[in-house]
């Protein structure tokens, strides 16, 4: 039987600050999703129809292309973190996990970088 108290068993495991930069960058880029979204919402519903020209037209405006860019690389660093945490969490093998991080960080960075370059393919392409 063990003697220790909580507090003696939770001094042992290292220091606190050890997941304060995952934690906290989950936070900024949460609260960065919410002008972001905002921001996309009201600019989608301020269109008059979502026609393919339209939205090609939209788009051709600088600073729509730069938004939606920090949109799609804002929710796929965001995701990419949460999915971090679910499967340090959840998945106990340790090859399994260690594979699991490996794809799902490859698979964040693959969807950002299509996301971006799909957002300058179409902000570039003739109107």
């Amino acid at each position: 039987m063990k003697s220790s108290t909580p507090l003696g068993r939770v001094v042992r495991r290292g220091s606190l600050k050890a997941g304060f930069g995952h934690w906290w960058t989950q936070r900024v880029t949460a609260v960065a999703l919410i002008p972001l979204s905002l921001w996309f919402i009201a600019a989608l519903l301020a269109l008059p129809s979502f026609d393919y020209a339209v939205v090609l037209q939209w788009l051709h405006d600088g600073w729509h292309a730069v938004l939606l860019s920090l949109l799609v690389g804002t929710l796929c660093w965001h995701s990419s973190l949460g999915v971090q945490v679910v499967i340090e969490d959840y998945v106990h093998g340790h090859a399994t996990k260690l594979v699991s991080l490996l794809l799902a960080q490859f698979v964040h960075v693959l969807l950002a970088t299509a996301g971006v370059f799909a957002v300058i393919r179409v902000a570039t392409a003739a109107v």
